[in-house]
């Protein structure tokens, strides 16, 4: 099932069952999405799309698809590279990602299935790890380069985790739904030229390695979002780069999935609207 959190007509946050025929409307859900739940009968408008999960940590992978490795000149790594962003930077599906008045200059895009992690966990076998997973959805580890490679010497955190610098969405896609996490079509689509293309078998980690490694040591709580890395393609390593620029429209499409999108502006210019679903063109709307 499509799980999508909304604010309805009348402003109220709930949680739904989105099924395309209902259009811009939702099968209500009672209880808790990460324990007992229900889908009622009852139908709510979408007046405007919430991120599918509030994290209570996000933990991402760093060059894990060997392609985006070789075209950063960088060895593979031996177990995965985890950095974290800040939950701050959680945002939804048509949400605008902000240019930070702290420097936009080298603000990049990066395509990422997310993993959301269903029940807590620690220590566990790669056997294991994939019935920790409640679903997944459509990330954009929005990165400002300068930040992340010069200002702060290659620590990530600070470049990674900007208000704005983590789209999720549009909605969470139940484990069943996706059988082969690891055979998924993975793009960015930026103004509606494609920029990143690639599958998610590309991964040098797959999904049941990177939540047991995650996990040692480590409790991993309901609602951790995992992102697990982008394939090449990235601004930064275009000749010559690709920056975000105000008003870009950025799209991470994930097959079985569905599209994430977001347009660009500047946080100084204090323009802060969400961008109406009905103004965006039929590749970009809410559907898979």
């Amino acid at each position: 099932m499509k799980i999508i959190r909304f604010l309805s007509a009348e402003n109220h946050e709930m949680c739904g069952l989105y099924e395309p025929e209902l259009e811009d409307q939702a099968l209500v859900i009672r209880g808790d999405m990460f324990g007992d739940f229900e889908v009622t009968s009852k139908v709510a408008g979408i007046g405007s799309i919430l991120p599918p999960v509030y994290p209570c940590n996000i933990l991402a992978l760093g060059l894990n698809y060997r392609q985006h490795a070789d075209e950063t000149s960088v060895s593979y790594p031996e177990i995965p590279i985890l950095f974290l962003k800040a939950t701050t930077s959680v945002i939804g599906h048509m949400s605008p990602i902000l240019l930070p008045q702290a420097g936009p200059a080298n603000v990049d895009y990066e395509a990422e299935l997310a993993v959301i992690i269903g029940k807590e966990i620690k220590n566990v076998s790669r056997s294991e790890a994939m019935d920790s997973i409640l679903g997944y959805t459509c990330a954009n580890d929005v990165s400002a380069r300068d930040w992340q490679i010069e200002k702060q010497k290659k620590q990530w955190a600070r470049g990674k985790s900007f208000d704005t610098f983590c789209p999720l969405g549009p909605y969470l896609v139940t484990r069943d739904e996706i059988p082969d996490p690891q055979n998924l079509r993975i793009r960015t689509i930026l103004n509606g030229n494609t920029v990143q293309d690639s599958n998610t078998y590309d991964m040098i980690f797959d999904i049941p390695a990177i939540i047991s490694d995650l996990s040692r040591s480590m409790t991993l709580l309901p609602g951790t979002v995992i992102l697990t890395g982008t394939p090449e393609g990235v601004g930064f390593t275009r000749q010559p780069p690709i920056y975000l620029q105000d008003g870009d429209i950025v799209t991470i499409e994930i097959e079985g999935i569905g599209q994430l999108t977001n347009p660009v502006k500047r946080e100084d210019q204090g323009d802060n609207v969400v961008l109406d679903s009905k103004e965006v063109q039929k590749p970009l709307k809410l559907s898979d």
